[in-house]
């Protein structure tokens, strides 16, 4: 159809001896459109435009409140129950409890909130989570009897899973985008990173500065503070959904639980066999600055991972990835083993850690993909439950490989579970695609995907 025109500006014309001259009375600015120079605009980063969507700024800085205490409650009551009753066998003891109880009770949480919705069932659950904090404060402060402890600090066991209810809401906002979903995914899990690097600095500082429930009291405060802000941010919160008699599809996840398992038992592992490292070189006070510069790195190598777009499916990816952790995680050892010194095994952690989060972020990609949309929490609450086991395991493992062999060949533990790691995928890959194939169209993958987006045909846009 015919487009409207500007009206032509007003010109004049008049002769000059032997020449027209022809004079324009419009606005410059309708001679040029764009600017002769200047600076040029770039266009703005990953995750300038993923905190660009409205209310992602507000549940994310309420959710990281409420996630730095989880890298605190345990060191707090650790040294709160030890320097109050003397003794670390019982501190050990009831921190065990309280893991266990949380790997138990996580994914019942984390079902009530796919049903209910996530403000309904996480304000419930934190506050019996802060009353358990200050009820474990109370007793270690009044001299209450030993079986006392252990049931206030079980109470914890109902912290949702914050981080995952995060990943659940970047996994609403952009269910259309997978390129900004890796981009949160992989700020999500530097943000881990990141709270439980800085938790345990915070809190024995607290508890060393001020009094030794210090740390537990500013905890249960952060914790509260943290998911009230979080869930007040209704607009960004993804619906509550009904079940759809896909009772038994969390188990479709369950290599990579298995898998998970493996690299929880990297963690674990790593962290008992540095202590014992540094202990063994005379300088026990700084594994934890060491074991810090392994979050760091991973925390690094998460958000550069998060700028750099993926290329090919999570499934093709996750395989590398485990490749390069196995590969990275032989470096302190290889660092022990060649010059027996604290001060060389330190960079080799810092390098060891960058493959952990790229690791992390796309594992968590794939139970994104392949958890049922009804019960997306439930799946990533599975997770940290396998997690918590495989740092138990791990933690077992590299004490034994301490004690018997040497600190220095006990680094071959957190080598071996990332080979254990790998080995797991790849058998659960050859189980999922026997002949090879690549996944169909109508893989697991697809079809959650297709229940959640009911616009598309065959995973595109029509």
């Amino acid at each position: 159809m015919p487009q409207p025109t500007e009206p032509a500006a007003p010109s004049m014309h008049t002769v000059t001896a032997d020449s027209l001259v022809t004079v324009d009375f419009g606005p410059r600015f309708h001679r040029r459109s764009t600017p002769r120079s200047g600076p040029r605009r770039h266009p703005p980063g990953p995750y300038r435009r993923l905190f660009a969507h409205p209310g992602t700024r507000a549940f994310t800085a309420g959710n990281l409140l409420a996630r730095l205490p989880m890298g605190m409650f345990s060191v707090s009551a650790v040294v709160m129950i030890a320097g109050s009753r003397g003794s670390y066998a019982l501190a050990g003891a009831v921190t065990a409890t309280g893991l266990a109880a949380t790997g138990l009770a996580g994914p019942w949480i984390a079902r009530l909130v796919d049903r209910y919705g996530q403000a309904r069932v996480a304000v419930p659950a934190t506050v019996t989570a802060v009353l358990g904090s200050l009820a474990l404060l109370l007793c270690v402060r009044y001299g209450a009897p030993d079986w006392t402890l252990f049931a206030a600090y079980a109470a914890t066991a109902t912290t949702p899973n914050l981080g995952g209810m995060s990943r659940a809401r970047w996994a609403h906002l952009l269910r259309d985008d997978p390129g900004a979903l890796h981009t949160a995914n992989s700020f999500e899990q530097a943000a881990d990173e990141l709270c439980f690097m800085l938790g345990p600095v915070l809190a024995s500082f607290l508890t060393g500065t001020f009094f030794p429930e210090a740390g537990t009291l500013v905890g249960a405060v952060l914790l509260l503070t943290g998911a009230l802000l979080f869930a007040a941010q209704r607009a960004t919160e993804p619906p509550p959904r009904a079940g759809t008699g896909t009772a038994r599809t969390p188990l479709r996840i369950g290599p990579l639980l298995a898998c998970f398992v493996a690299t929880g038992a990297v963690f674990g592992s790593m962290e008992v066999v540095t202590i014992a490292y540094a202990d063994a070189q005379g300088h026990r006070s700084a594994a934890g600055a060491v074991l810090a510069l392994q979050a760091a790195g991973s925390c690094a190598a998460g958000l550069l991972y998060g700028a750099l777009r993926p290329t090919g499916p999570a499934e093709r990816r996750l395989p590398v990835c485990l490749l390069s952790m196995a590969a990275l995680m032989s470096l302190p050892l290889l660092a022990a083993r060649a010059f027996d010194t604290l001060g060389a095994v330190a960079p080799a952690l810092l390098a060891a850690g960058m493959a952990t989060a790229p690791t992390m972020v796309t594992a968590m990609t794939l139970v994104q993909d392949r958890a049922p949309a009804d019960r997306l929490n439930e799946g990533m609450s599975l997770v940290v439950t396998a997690l918590l086991t495989g740092i138990a395991c791990g933690s077992a493992l590299g004490g034994w490989a301490a004690e018997r062999l040497s600190p220095t060949a006990a680094y071959a533990a957190p080598v071996a579970a990332a080979g254990t790691a790998l080995l797991i995928n790849t058998v659960g890959t050859l189980l999922r695609n026997p002949a090879g194939r690549t996944a169909s169209p109508h893989s697991a993958g697809d079809r959650n995907a297709r229940a959640r987006h009911p616009d598309r045909r065959d995973g595109h846009r029509p």
